[in-house]
């Protein structure tokens, strides 16, 4: 997998690929029940607390099937609990109200708290690692564009328009120089070519002792609900607290995730 150079221009994905993600998030969600003799051989969870942050301008009910899952691995599962992700509108222009969540969880349950984001949610999970790293055990971000220009998306206007920030922003943009920056937390990027929302460019990890990314198959809308990410992610999930490692691509899983590595 080549990821763009740093002068090369990444564009917004294409009309087609934008037009078609509800028509291919709702056969990814149709193909969970062909999927369900494969995820039940995904590794078991030991327990420990995950919570999953929703995308711009969704809500916990759109990370409920990925959350089902997961509890159902044995994990802690958790809502986010900020209602509709709207940017800073939801989780405090500081982020204030979702570090609360995450140290609520943290001290609640005694355990470092692994972050599940879906698009926004992923840039927002990438931060929340760097103000609170002592609470958090890993990141796995979704389709999240937490690098490059945010004009690279389908949906800057509407960002815009419906959380009150303007993307160039002086503070905008410090944050997703932050964002850019290799958590100080393993992190996995998941993310699919055929993303119709955002530039699949900006949504892969750079080269780390503990980054990796994973390339799927479909839409952006269908990530939380695409079979072969709920595999990945109960993967990432499963590796023991201080053992983490790349994700193996051998046997069947070299067929599913063929696009390894780094930039």
């Amino acid at each position: 997998m080549t990821a763009p150079q740093a002068d090369e221009p990444i564009k917004a994905p294409s009309a087609l690929l934008a037009f078609t993600e509800l028509p291919r998030a709702l056969a990814e969600f149709g193909s969970l029940g062909l999927a369900a003799p494969i995820l039940a051989t995904a590794p078991r969870g030991d327990g420990h607390p995950v919570m999953v942050l929703p995308g711009f301008v969704t809500s916990d009910r759109s990370t409920a099937v990925l959350r089902r899952f997961l509890s159902g691995l044995g994990y802690d599962a958790h809502e986010w609990g900020l209602g509709r992700n709207l940017g800073p509108k939801a989780i405090g222009y500081e982020g204030e109200k979702l570090v609360a969540r995450l140290r609520d969880i943290h001290e609640a349950t005694g355990q470092k708290v692994s972050l599940v984001g879906w698009s926004l949610g992923g840039v927002m999970a990438r931060q929340l690692s760097r103000r609170a790293p002592a609470a958090v055990r890993q990141v796995i971000s979704l389709g999240s564009p937490f690098t490059g220009t945010p004009r690279a998306t389908n949906v800057w206007r509407a960002y815009e328009m419906l959380t009150g920030q303007k993307i160039d922003d002086p503070d905008v943009r410090s944050q997703m120089r932050e964002s850019a920056e290799l958590p100080p937390v393993p992190s996995t990027a998941i993310y699919s070519r055929e993303d119709g929302v955002v530039a699949w460019q900006n949504c892969v990890e750079p080269r780390g002792p503990e980054t990796d990314n994973i390339e799927v198959h479909g839409s952006h809308c269908g990530l939380g609900v695409n079979p072969a990410v709920l595999y990945a992610v109960a993967d990432r999930l499963a590796q023991a607290e201080g053992a983490w490692r790349p994700f193996e691509r051998s046997g069947l899983k070299a067929l599913v995730y063929p696009f390894a590595g780094h930039a």
